[in-house]
């Protein structure tokens, strides 16, 4: 609880020198279930989440955060406090670059997460470049700093030119550091005495280069590929490729492709075992029946070493919701799917009912016992004020191991946005 105080005083000391406006959103939700904890004992569960985003803004600088609390109401496990977000923002300085200094989300193919750091944003004409250095933030999001930078760090970044309005080519490269951990295990000497030894692990780090290519004109086409490649082991690590085709009118076409090897870090133990490469393929069409109904259907193969897996969807989405059913069939198992989503809203949104049902059959290969799954959700969004909303959601599940489980559902967003 310390650091939620500190982090508290901080923000509340820095908004009034610092903001012109301030905007976010503040929800707390409740979740409720029972436990079987015995053949004839049970117990009721009662957790709290709860959030904050908050933007400090000055004209092009802003301060933003966002803050996840967790607890327990009946039991004793520690509550927890993650903060996703809490970073300095400067846009388009000298007209050309943004900053961005301290907690903050990266999104890239080869890593994506949150760390603790320093990024640039720079475009100028047809030319930009993104780079970021910065260490790895500590297990659940704790507020604090890592001491080791020059073992726990990610170092990264990526130039992009634009040759045409519609075609972007980028190369880039991503180092990521984990810190050597250590620890005591007991184990058995050759005269069968358990003794304690020291297990230090070798495997810290991920270095990867990358190039991809987008090209986006519209309805008619578009397409993204990425490579990727491992400099540790010396090998391609990831080809991909997505792209979507409108030739005629109601029609549109997709097509994605995926290489991937297994990422293993570097001097792993895992990289002495005989490991495969998957490759995935996925083709797909939409109709547009009517203006309110699109009809849609994916066939996807997966081929692993020796064998392969395939599904296939239908689809049906309508401005109320969605019908659509799901087969996969091979080495990853085999599962018929069919569900139903529906939701309206009434009075310009003031209420907006939702109403969901599923059931699955599945198995893990093709002589295993098939098994079932039932799943069951309503509830209901209520928005009388436009700053403020609440929702209340009832979710049934039952299978071979969860009989007749339900659960509860209660959450409250408050959203504001003051200018001084």
């Amino acid at each position: 609880m310390r650091s939620i105080a500190t982090l508290s005083i901080l923000l509340f000391l820095a908004t009034p020198l610092f903001s012109q406006s301030i905007n976010g959103r503040v929800s707390s939700a409740f979740y409720l279930y029972e436990r079987d904890e015995a053949p004839s004992t049970s117990s009721l569960q009662a957790r709290g989440y709860h959030s904050a985003v908050l933007n400090l803004n000055y004209d092009k600088y802003s301060l933003r955060t966002y803050l996840n609390y967790e607890n327990h109401f009946n039991t004793s496990t520690e509550s927890r406090m993650r903060v996703y977000n809490l970073f300095f923002e400067a846009r388009k300085l000298f007209d050309v670059a943004t900053l961005k200094i301290g907690r903050q989300p990266l999104i890239t193919s080869v890593a994506s997460g949150v760390f603790d750091g320093v990024s640039l944003n720079a475009s100028y004409k047809w030319l930009g470049l993104d780079a970021y250095y910065g260490g790895n933030v500590p297990d659940n999001q704790k507020f604090e700093i890592t001491d080791k930078w020059s073992e726990d760090y990610l170092l990264g970044g990526e130039l992009k030119a634009r040759l045409l309005p519609e075609l972007t080519i980028a190369a880039g490269g991503f180092v990521k550091n984990f810190r050597p951990r250590e620890y005591t295990v007991t184990r058995l000497d050759q005269a069968f005495n358990p003794i304690s030894v020291l297990i230090q692990e070798k495997s810290n780090q991920f270095k990867f280069l990358q190039g991809r290519v987008s090209y986006d004109h519209g309805k008619a086409f578009q397409f993204n590929a990425r490579y990727e490649y491992d400099l540790n082991y010396m090998k391609t690590s990831r080809i991909e490729f997505d792209g979507i085709s409108s030739p005629v009118n109601k029609w549109n076409f997709n097509v994605y492709f995926n290489y991937l090897a297994p990422r293993i870090r570097y001097n792993s133990i895992f990289s002495v075992f005989d490991y495969a490469n998957t490759t995935e393929i996925e083709v797909g069409a939409g109709y547009e029946l009517t203006k309110h109904i699109t009809l849609n259907g994916r066939v996807g193969v997966v081929t692993y070493q020796g064998d392969d897996a395939s599904r296939f969807t239908v689809s049906a989405n309508t401005n109320y919701g969605s019908l659509s059913y799901r087969k996969s069939m091979g080495y990853a198992g085999e599962q018929d799917n069919i569900s139903l989503y529906l939701a309206k809203s009434f009075f310009d949104g003031v209420v907006t009912p939702s109403a969901g049902i599923a059931y699955t059959s599945y198995k893990l290969s093709k002589d295993a016992e098939t098994n079932s799954l039932t799943t069951i959700m309503a509830g209901v969004n209520l928005r009388a004020i436009r700053w403020l909303s609440f929702d209340f959601q009832a979710q049934y599940l039952n299978n071979k191991i969860y009989k007749n489980d339900l659960r509860m559902f209660f959450k409250a967003n408050y959203w504001f946005n003051t200018i001084f």
